[in-house]
């Protein structure tokens, strides 16, 4: 048999090894930055044109490089970082492997202007797919300006597979916010297709902060500053009431390098525990210094994932520091052992405990059940099931009662769907519209009104869901978004990744019902006019909401991600409330006019029909 091993070509090597450094355009941005402030900028500058697939460029006033390192530095696997193998376990530096040029000069056009302060004349350099097309003296200024034209142009798969310039942008947002986030000492300048961005001077970490993420977020800052024998942890924290519904404001940096890490998220979400409301996130930015022999950074190409030798320590002291912070600018609860003048006010500790009213209490069911040992696990809840038996019987008189505390779970759309289908016609036919004689009674978020055929149970927050999702979409299909215009407009922030997906879709927010336009701070908009069913106060949560939605929808809304913001806001917008007979009655009858009143948008259940034969079974 013949040998079918073969070495692969270089070029071809390059471009596979380029895969795993170079994903999209905003790996390049990272990697360049990176080597600017590894470099020793105090200056660096961004400029993109069509979110990076067209032009990368960074220039930095750095220590720049001789005409030999210049060349060298396209090599693969050619660092200045790393002599010999301790090294790895001292690591300070942004960039180490010598990958990030190779890589980028694989797919890639690449010019590289680059010039040392006590040289005369600095170097230029032009590469493409790997090969040196020019190597020449020029006249520069000290430092370094590398261009990256046409990623991908060699690649034509990579290429098709890159997102749209809104989401390809939102990366690099990104990670230019995650680099300068964690050098406030270097000034830096964004701009992108001729605008700018960010013009950020140098200053200190909270300065950078209310420049990057909107100066809004002053209000909600708590620093935090813990010293340990382990590790120091600095930055800020959030206050509760700042937590938002979509992510996008949590940053941890290990010895200045910015770090994703679920473990650690846990320690900060713990530390809030009972603080902020579910699906909430809150927001930090907090630097960890610890000896870098006790971490390994080099587990992942993008160098975004790190070990630590002994993670629960971290975990421990991290935890107690964002609580202690919190404590310490009274945010979070204490316990107040002082007694409230007005329950001391309370006949029950005014007036002595009688022999005979202790006889009296010593006799009940909950006495009994406490003093007795093991027994609090077992408490009867026989007591509220006959209130609700009574209720229903005020309710509905020709029910029978037991077996009603029994109530079925709401399945599915996707359990027993043949069943389902004839109990939600059945109960369509049996809905009696105009009766004045029809019982309604509003439970626990449940609807339980009478059928001709049965008991008709709905879930009220599901129904509230069905009825707005299929007025919303009736208003989309119509093109005739209904406003509610604010008496008073509404100024929201976003963080700037949001804000680009956001101001990308004010027009498709407009067919839903939003009135939404740029505001006078970067970052900022103002909300006008909200679709008529939000309910009041609730506006900002519902454009996180939405906000969160496109991040799903790689920021394009088709059709199909139309749909799928209807669902988030029906969700959203589905607020429970107690209601009169007539109004439960109506929205009763606006669910079954619905053209899907079994389900809700994402599929549960909305009501569960109980015929008669069924509850007589239950005797």
């Amino acid at each position: 048999m013949s040998d079918i091993v073969k070495l692969l070509p270089d070029h071809l090597a390059n471009q596979i090894a380029a895969g795993e450094v170079i994903q999209r355009p905003a790996s390049a941005v990272k990697e360049l930055i990176e080597n600017a402030v590894d470099a020793g900028a105090t200056s660096i500058q961004l400029v993109l044109k069509d979110a990076g697939k067209e032009l990368i460029q960074v220039i930095d006033n750095g220590k720049g490089m001789s005409a030999t390192d210049a060349r060298m530095s396209f090599e693969r696997h050619a660092t200045s970082k790393i002599t010999k193998i301790e090294d790895l376990f001292q690591i300070r530096t942004k960039g180490f492997r010598g990958e990030a040029l190779a890589s980028i000069a694989a797919v890639a056009q690449v010019t590289l202007k680059t010039k040392q302060k006590e040289e005369t004349l600095g170097t230029l350099i032009e590469i493409e797919s790997s090969n040196v097309i020019k190597q020449e003296p020029i006249a520069h200024q000290e430092g370094t300006s590398i261009a990256v034209r046409n990623l991908f142009y060699n690649v034509p798969a990579r290429r098709h597979f890159l997102k749209s310039n809104t989401t390809e942008l939102k990366h690099i947002l990104d990670e230019f916010i995650r680099i300068a986030l964690a050098h406030p000492d270097i000034a830096f300048k964004f701009s992108h297709n001729g605008v700018e961005q960010y013009n950020l001077p140098v200053g200190n970490l909270k300065q950078r902060i209310l420049a990057l993420l909107g100066s809004n977020m002053d209000k909600h800052l708590i620093p935090v500053d813990e010293d340990t024998e382990v590790l120091q942890i600095k930055g800020y924290i959030g206050k509760p009431q700042a937590a938002t519904r979509t992510r996008g404001n949590q940053f941890f940096f290990i010895n200045n390098r910015f770090i994703k890490s679920s473990y650690l998220n846990h320690a900060v979400s713990t530390a809030f525990e009972g603080l902020i409301a579910k699906e909430t996130y809150p927001i930090y930015i907090l630097f960890l210094e610890i000896d870098p022999a006790r971490v390994d950074v080099n587990v992942h190409p993008t160098k975004q994932e790190v070990k630590f030798d002994d993670e629960r320590i971290v975990y421990a002291y991290l935890q107690s520091a964002i609580k202690f912070a919190l404590n310490k600018f009274n945010v979070a609860p204490s316990i107040d052992f002082t007694l409230d003048p007005d329950i001391q006010h309370l006949e029950a500790l005014r007036v002595p405990l009688s022999t005979q009213k202790q006889e009296e209490l010593s006799k009940g069911y909950l006495y009994q059940k406490f003093t007795q040992s093991g027994q609090a696990h077992f408490i009867d809840r026989s007591d509220e099931r006959q209130q609700w038996k009574q209720q229903m019987n005020t309710f509905f008189p020709e029910l029978p009662q037991q077996g009603l505390e029994r109530l079925p779970e709401m399945p599915r759309y996707d359990e027993q769907p043949a069943q389902l289908k004839l109990m939600a016609d059945a109960a369509e036919d049996s809905w009696d519209k105009g009766s004045e004689h029809q019982a309604f009674i509003q439970w626990n978020g449940f609807i339980v009104t009478t059928l001709k055929s049965g008991v008709l149970l709905i879930h009220l927050k599901r129904a509230l869901e069905r009825i707005i999702y299929e007025r919303l979409s009736e208003r989309l299909a119509l093109n005739k978004p209904v406003t509610q215009q604010l008496l008073f407009p509404i100024e929201v922030s976003f963080n700037p990744a949001d804000a680009l997906l956001l101001s990308e879709v004010l027009s498709d927010l407009f067919a839903l019902g939003f009135d939404i336009k740029p505001g006078a701070e970067l970052h900022s908009f103002q909300v006008l006019g909200v679709p008529s069913d939000i309910p009041g106060g609730q506006e900002q949560q519902i454009l996180e909401a939405v906000i969160d939605q496109l991040k799903h929808e790689s920021g394009m809304l088709d059709e199909t991600g139309r749909k799928a913001i209807l669902r988030t806001m029906a969700k959203r917008m589905a607020v429970p409330q107690t209601m009169p007979k007539e109004q439960l009655q109506s929205l009763v009858g606006e669910l079954f006019a619905c053209t899907q009143a079994q389900y809700t948008p994402d599929g549960q259940l909305v009501f569960r029909v109980l015929d008669k034969d069924a509850l007589f079974d239950l005797l």
